[in-house]
């Protein structure tokens, strides 16, 4: 059936079928990448490991999934997108199956590396697949479809993986990803058609002597170092430990090599001059911002009521599931507007609603409800089909050809890329406001302080009035008083948190309106 399509005679497949099809994978990917976070814990009590050292798991999937994501775009012209999609997704489900049959850190941690590299060659593949299946005034409607996938699944995945861990072992995390994985080979190899390739056997630059290896292996450094550093930055103490600083430097190194190399090149790996165009430079940087504010916001509201408010890992997850309906809810509103509004409005929409959320979300109180987490995450997920499908769309402006595969691969890297960056500065403004709020309470904590001898008084009585003897009630009063310092220290920093990704929103917004204006309505399909 695919050899009479690629043969000449293309079947004229529903295109609606496509984005269906190619979001199961999207939605299987991006799901794995939020999933564990809950499981680390169980993780490393399984495989004898320290929660650290477990954190490697996440680093590892990450660091496989920046280094493929450059080289998707010549291996799919390569071999033709459609062979390319199902090796990744072929691949990505024999690592989870694997990942699932783990006996030791070092083989999960070696299994999660295969799983990154076939699961980051789906999203560029994928994007590119929908941008020449769909004209460009439906491109929109196409993407928000894809959307779901990519915006939806990681927000239920702290829902999925604290349910499966609270009741079941953190291997059926991995395990649920192969009845998928088979359900997309079968509906990919059905109903997607191969591109088109009658040129390729020409064309120079599909030949694999041509292919840029030094330009892939100074972005895997640039970009895998760079991975590094940002998830285990925070747990090393940044430039203080010589680890990080070399890992910088490795990063920093290669970049500086990459872009006069990828400039000199005849067939370069990454087309660098796309990014400084004016429409596709700042697609890149919008979706930096996106990518941060999905991650860091996913990442930030289960941690504060786990941590915080005493949730398990499913009622923490269960928080987060109604802004996934929402975001569900507001995709075919985005989708139908992209077609119609300049894509530049729509992205300072959604900027304006994620700000207002999270600023809304630094009223934070010691007596937070469930209802208070549930709404304000949904109010974050409405502004969010407003970033993600006008970004998306906007990027394909103007680019035919090769160039819709390279884009594809540069916005994906910037959407993990972004991701990285905003846990990196979430956790590090949690860790550096909680440090210094606690040394601002604690001066305060002194005898010669009324306020402080009245609440340790109270605590006294409190603790005499539960049975407690007078030496061992101004004891537990004391460690009272001290542990309520610390609880309101933490408080604080989350909220200082909040207020750092409002004003990022803020500082972005503006930006919205340098994207220039794109042909909206019905046009010819390049």
């Amino acid at each position: 059936m695919t050899d009479n399509a690629s043969a000449g005679r293309r079947r004229k497949i529903n295109p609606w079928l496509i984005a269906f099809i190619v979001s199961i994978a999207t939605f299987m990917e991006v799901l794995d990448v939020s999933i564990a976070n809950v499981a680390l814990r169980h993780i490393a009590g399984s495989v004898g490991a320290s929660y650290d050292e477990a954190t490697w798991v996440l680093t590892s999937y990450l660091v496989a999934n920046a280094v493929i994501l450059p080289a998707s775009a010549w291996l799919s012209s390569m071999v033709g997108r459609k062979k390319f999609y199902m090796l990744c997704v072929a691949l990505f489900t024999c690592a989870s199956f694997l990942c699932g049959m783990a006996w030791s850190l070092e083989t999960l941690i070696f299994f999660r590396v295969l799983q990154g590299l076939g699961g980051g060659g789906l999203a560029p593949s994928e994007q590119a697949i929908l941008a020449d299946a769909f004209p460009p005034e439906k491109r929109g409607s196409a993407f928000a479809v894809y959307g779901l996938a990519v915006v939806v699944a990681p927000t239920i995945g702290p829902t999925i993986g604290g349910a499966i861990t609270d009741y079941s072992t953190w291997h059926w995390i991995f395990f649920i990803n192969i009845p998928m994985g088979f359900l997309s080979l079968f509906l990919v190899g059905t109903f997607v058609d191969p591109d088109k390739k009658e040129h390729r056997a020409k064309d120079p630059k599909h030949n694999p002597w041509n292919f840029d290896f030094v330009g892939f292996l100074l972005v895997a450094l640039c970009l895998g170092a760079l991975e590094v550093v940002l998830d285990e930055g925070q747990r090393s103490d940044w430039f203080e430990s010589t680890f990080i600083v070399v890992f910088a430097c490795v990063s920093a190194a290669a970049f500086l090599a990459f872009i006069p190399w990828e400039l000199s090149r005849r067939y370069p790996l990454v087309k660098v001059r796309l990014l400084g165009t004016r429409q596709f430079g700042m697609c890149f940087v919008m979706m930096l911002v996106t990518g941060g504010v999905i991650f860091s916001s996913i990442q930030l509201l289960p941690q504060l009521v786990q941590s915080e408010f005493g949730y398990d890992a499913t009622l923490a997850g269960l928080s987060l599931s109604p802004g996934g309906f929402v975001t569900m809810a507001m995709m075919p509103i985005a989708g139908y507007l992209t077609g119609r509004v300049q894509p530049k409005y729509l992205i300072a929409l959604g900027l304006a609603i994620v700000g207002f959320s999270m600023w809304t979300l630094t009223g934070l109180s010691p007596d937070l409800s469930f209802f208070y987490a549930v709404w304000t995450r949904m109010f974050t997920a409405a502004g969010l089909p407003f970033l993600f499908i006008p970004i998306t769309t906007a990027s394909y402006a103007g680019l035919k050809g090769d160039d819709t595969n390279q884009a594809a691969g540069l916005i994906n890297i910037a959407r993990n890329l972004g991701g990285s960056i905003g846990l990196a500065m979430v956790q590090t403004s949690l860790q550096q406001r909680q440090q210094f709020h606690q040394s601002r309470l604690v001066e305060n904590a002194v005898p010669s302080n009324i306020h402080f001898q009245e609440a340790l008084r109270q605590a006294t009585i409190f603790m005499q009035s539960s049975g407690a003897s007078t030496v061992d009630a101004m004891r537990r009063a004391d460690a009272l008083v001290g542990q309520l310092i610390q609880q309101q220290a933490t408080l604080l920093s989350y909220i200082d948190t909040f207020w750092l990704m409002a004003m990022v929103c803020l500082v972005a917004f503006p930006l919205a309106f340098l994207l220039r204006s794109i042909p909206l309505g019905k046009q010819p399909q390049h």
